[in-house]
């Protein structure tokens, strides 16, 4: 630091006296041409003589001044090493990286591109086609992915519902018997198998359903009107949606499935059972449903999350069946401002129990219904251990993917003005 100080100060000393120089020698003309005798030499001797002196001048003292310095920093760091004992390195020079050169329209649609092709050409062969058939009649066809080295083929319960006989058609070609493993109704879930694999095929490896956003690209692979190993891109266009079970519950109504995926990447009559895929070619969904006047794809199409194929398929592949937590209520639909008031509940958010299994969890629990006649009375469910409950949706999204038949689960619900928590424990769904 001192050196660095005292080079400014020499070289403000260093202009300043050049300043002067070049300042008296433009002036020596004018005195001369007045007619007095200035005694000196000219302009230019005269700045060339004071260059040469100021310059041997600042070369000797700068050499001797610089040392100086050095020494005195080096004494400056060493002792205040050995006051504090730590040892003064020189601060490392971080060179900052180049930035990333930004991609054309034209660079950007090649790349994904490629990307699609590999991801296609790494999946597709592990996607089937599936035929089932009733007394040797043809009954459905659908699509199924590979999910483990056993020979397992996960694909849609409402593909394979009813059959009697089942056969694997591979992209490859080879046509191959398949035998029912286990099916659960209320996921539309179910799984076959192949006694052996053709050679290099592999399973699809999973992703995470918790991980996809709205936006994200998304790839569907399958047979859609018996074109097999068809392929079709679209985005999430919407999550937290619910599909209703394709059975009745006993007292009526349906369970559905929560955290259900929706998608505008073309999904028709054949693509059941097939995988939804994000760019990294993990499955995150199976293709399930299609909301449409015409039977075709009109833009919404519906996929089973993959986290729950993580705890149903395991169960289907061991039992042959999957056995769900287990609450007994029946809840009323959304409530509206205008409702709210009629009910005389303190707020809309939640959700309101208007029916009791007799007997169930809920019963056991101490759970309170609304009055068949009036509707009035009923407990309005706002949290789930901890957890916040502002619909149906959220109940049975945490009920589902997050607890286990046995579980004790604490229900926080507003009853006569107060919140009160209610302990049950799960049941097994009948």
């Amino acid at each position: 630091m001192f050196r660095d100080k005292f080079s400014a100060f020499l070289m403000g000393a260093v202009l300043f006296l050049l300043l002067g120089v070049i300042a008296g020698a433009a002036f020596l003309p004018v005195l001369n041409g007045l007619g007095f005798n200035t005694g000196v030499q000219s302009a230019e001797t005269l700045l060339a003589t004071e260059e040469a002196a100021l310059t041997e001048s600042r070369t000797g003292l700068s050499a001797p001044l610089e040392q100086t310095s050095q020494q005195s920093e080096t004494v400056l760091e060493e002792s205040i090493e050995e006051a504090v004992g730590v040892e003064i390195q020189d601060e490392p020079i971080v060179e900052s990286a180049p930035p990333a050169p930004e991609l054309s329209a034209a660079q950007a649609t090649f790349q994904l591109e490629e990307t699609l092709i590999a991801l296609y050409d790494t999946v597709n062969p592990s996607v089937v086609f599936i035929f089932t058939y009733i007394d040797d009649f043809g009954a459905a066809t659908g699509t199924g992915f590979v999910y483990d080295g056993e020979g397992n083929i996960i694909t849609n319960n409402h593909v394979v519902a009813d059959a009697d006989r089942y056969e694997v058609l591979f992209p490859t070609g080879e046509r191959v018997a398949a035998s029912l493993v286990g099916t659960d109704v209320d996921s539309d879930l179910a799984v076959i198998k192949v006694d052996v694999l053709p050679s290099g095929i592999n399973p699809i490896p999973l992703g995470n359903s918790t991980d996809i956003e709205i936006g994200q690209f998304a790839v569907a692979i399958g047979n859609p009107f018996g074109q097999q190993s068809s392929m079709s891109l679209g985005i999430i266009s919407g999550l937290g949606r619910s599909l209703p079970s394709q059975r009745i519950a006993d007292g009526g109504g349906r369970y559905s499935l929560p955290q259900v995926i929706q998608t505008d990447a073309p999904i028709n009559p054949g693509n059941s059972g097939g995988p939804l895929l994000n760019i990294q070619g993990e499955v995150i969904g199976v293709n399930a449903a299609i909301r449409s006047e015409t039977g075709s794809n009109t833009g919404v199409g519906f996929s089973i999350p993959v986290n729950i194929v993580r705890r149903v398929v395991p169960a289907l592949i061991a039992e042959g069946n999957y056995v769900y937590p287990f609450l007994g209520v029946q809840i009323a639909p959304p409530i509206d401002l205008a409702t709210q008031r009629l009910l005389d509940l303190p707020q809309p958010n939640g959700a309101y129990v208007t029916g009791i299994t007799p007997g169930g969890p809920a019963d056991d629990g101490g759970l309170v219904a609304s009055s068949p006649e009036t509707q009035l009375g009923g407990d309005l469910i706002i949290g789930v251990d901890g957890l916040t409950v502002n619909s149906f949706e959220d109940l049975i999204s945490y009920l589902v993917f997050e607890t286990e038949v046995g579980q004790d689960v604490t229900l926080t619900v507003l009853r006569d003005g107060s919140q009160v928590d209610v302990n049950i424990t799960l049941g097994a769904r009948p």
